[in-house]
């Protein structure tokens, strides 16, 4: 057999020194091929099982289940077109703007799980989980091991961004983490708030406008706008369980007949 072949160079790339070391005897046999399928398929399998627990993504709902006709606003194209994972291969940041509720997170979580299953390495975090990590670092090597959590992964999401003022230190440390990444590595990071409000979320920060410059530097920026999808949902539940109460009771088979 050929040193070249291919189904030969699949099992050397997986290591399968046994079976490799023994090619000429075996590689005719009908098993061989199915050995080889199997094996990849169940470190493709073991794979994805390990990168999402690494990933910690939140619950969330599918895509299938996103109602894209309740936002007054959204560029479904650019979404859907997003669901490519090409911003990955190009380092391009994705950010989701809008008000609470409207589905900025839920895009994301799938933007993550859909870069998952083409074998991305991923890491979910809220905003103000991943600044509290960072600060309670203390001394320069506990820091950068800390950093690495948030640069190592192919795609980082930061979410809800602007939902609560932070210290002083905070943006210097996001514009760490979004410096380091800046060019090699996307965030996918969605926000409450206009870039022109962030000197009210990071106050007393000198970064502010830097750090904006380079999340923004080839991102595909998607604003969303409507009201809360959430609220909506809760007045549903809130109306029908109304509805049920004001309903007339069953009587029960025992109850006289007045």
């Amino acid at each position: 057999m050929s040193l070249d072949d291919p189904l030969r160079q699949r099992a050397l790339r997986m290591r399968l020194w046994g079976l490799v070391s023994r090619w000429d005897e075996v590689a005719h046999e009908p098993w061989v091929t199915a050995l080889v399928e199997w094996e990849e398929e169940e470190r493709r399998r073991r794979s994805l099982e390990y990168r999402i627990r690494q990933a910690k993504l939140d619950i969330f709902k599918p895509m299938a289940d996103f109602d894209w006709a309740w936002p007054t606003k959204i560029d479904r194209g650019l979404v859907e077109d997003l669901f490519t994972c090409q911003f990955v291969d190009e380092a391009a940041n994705v950010v989701l703007a809008g008000p609470s509720g409207v589905g900025k997170s839920t895009i994301a979580l799938n933007l993550a799980y859909q870069a998952l299953l083409r074998g991305y390495r991923v890491r979910y975090t809220q905003a103000s989980d991943m600044l509290a990590d960072l600060s309670a670092q203390e001394g320069s090597s506990s820091l950068t091991r800390a950093l690495a959590r948030y640069t190592a992964p192919h795609v980082l999401i930061v979410d809800e961004v602007g939902y609560l003022a932070n210290a002083d230190r905070a943006a210097d440390l996001l514009f760490e983490v979004v410096n380091r990444r800046y060019r090699k590595r996307p965030i996918i990071l969605t926000t409450n708030r206009p870039f022109s409000e962030w000197g009210e979320v990071f106050p007393n920060a000198a970064c502010v406008v830097t750090l904006v410059d380079r999340l923004v530097h080839k991102a595909e920026v998607v604003k969303i706008e409507g009201k809360s999808y959430r609220a909506k949902e809760a007045q549903e539940r809130a109306a029908a369980k109304a509805t049920i109460r004001k309903a007339p009771k069953p009587k029960k088979e025992d109850e006289p007949t007045p």
